[in-house]
C-alpha cells in the first residue's frame, strides 16, 4: 500500500506531457517576440522551479529553438533549421486556426487541393471537411491522417523518402509526383518572408512547394504573423505569385499596408473563438 502512494503522489507530482508542450510553445513564443529572456524571468513567468525551466531549455536548444548563454536565452537563428512537425502544431496555433478556417472556405466543393506539409496545412486539411467532396493531394503523412478519417475525401499521396521531422514525404520522387498532376488549387505555408520573397530552411521542402504551386491553376499561401519576423534560407517564391496571401489578425497594419502596395493580395482572416 505505501509503495502504491508513492507511486501515485510520484505521477501526481510529474506535470502532463500535454502541459509541459504548452510551457515549451509559450517559452518559444516569448523569446521570439521579445529576443531575449532570463531564465529566472521565465520560472517566474511559469511558476515552475528554475530545474524544470533548465530541463525545457534543454530540449528546446537540441530542437535548434533557442540558444541558452550566461543564464540568458535568446531566439535561434532559423534560417538552417526547423523544429519537428509535431512541436509547430501547438505554436500559434489560435492563428494557425483561423488562417485554415478562412483558407478551406475558398476551396470549391469538388476541387483537387494540394496541401503541403506545414502545420497550418494540418490544421486547413480538418477545415475541408466542410467543403466535401474533394481530392486532396499532400506529402503530409499527419494532413494524411486528417484526410483519410473524413467521409468525401479523396487521399493521394506523393510517395518519396520519408523525413521524420517533418512527418512527410520529400525528395525527387515527391517532386515528381506533384509536377504529373494537375490540381485546382494548392494551399502552402513557408518558414520566413525576406524582402516580399517566401522561404524555407530545407532545400528538398522548398522544392516540394514550388511543384505544388505550378502543378495548380491557384496557389493560396498560409503566412499567420510571425512569418513576417524570420528568415530562412532557401526560396519558394515571391507573395506576389501567389494568387491570394492569407494571414491573421497579429500581422500589423504597417505589414499589410507594405503588402498591398507591392502588389499582394492578402485577405486577414477572422479570429476564432
Amino acid at each position: 500500500m505505501a509503495g502504491a502512494s508513492r507511486s501515485t503522489g510520484a505521477r501526481k507530482g510529474r506535470a502532463p506531457a500535454e502541459v509541459t508542450a504548452r510551457r515549451r510553445n509559450r517559452i518559444v513564443d516569448l523569446v521570439q517576440r521579445d529576443g531575449s529572456v532570463s531564465i529566472e524571468e521565465l520560472g517566474a513567468t511559469f511558476g515552475v522551479s528554475t530545474v524544470t525551466i533548465y530541463r525545457d531549455l534543454a530540449d528546446l536548444e537540441s530542437l535548434g529553438m533557442i540558444v541558452r548563454q550566461r543564464g540568458v536565452v535568446t531566439a535561434a537563428g532559423s534560417n538552417l533549421q526547423e523544429a519537428p512537425a509535431r512541436f509547430r502544431l501547438g505554436q500559434n496555433e489560435p492563428a494557425k486556426r483561423a488562417i485554415a478556417r478562412h483558407a478551406a472556405a475558398m476551396v470549391p466543393r469538388g476541387s483537387a487541393v494540394m496541401l503541403d506539409d506545414s502545420t497550418t496545412g494540418v490544421l486547413t486539411a480538418r477545415e475541408l471537411r466542410e467543403q466535401t467532396p474533394l481530392t486532396v493531394v499532400t506529402n503530409s503523412l499527419l494532413v494524411a491522417e486528417e484526410v483519410r478519417a473524413s467521409a468525401g475525401m479523396r487521399l493521394v499521396l506523393t510517395g518519396g523518402e520519408y523525413e521524420a521531422w517533418a512527418e512527410a514525404l520529400l525528395g525527387p520522387i515527391a517532386a515528381g509526383t506533384v509536377a504529373s498532376l494537375a490540381a485546382d488549387v494548392c494551399l502552402v505555408s513557408v518558414s520566413g518572408i525576406t524582402d516580399g520573397v517566401t522561404y524555407h530552411p530545407y532545400a528538398e521542402v522548398a522544392a516540394v512547394k514550388k511543384a505544388m504551386m505550378r502543378a495548380s491553376a491557384r496557389s493560396v499561401a498560409l503566412i499567420d504573423h510571425t512569418k513576417f519576423r524570420r528568415r530562412a534560407l532557401h526560396e519558394v517564391a515571391p507573395l506576389t505569385a501567389f494568387d491570394t496571401v492569407v494571414t491573421d489578425s497579429g500581422t500589423s497594419p504597417e505589414v499589410l499596408e507594405r503588402l498591398r502596395e507591392g502588389g499582394v493580395s492578402v485577405e486577414v482572416a477572422p479570429d476564432v473563438g
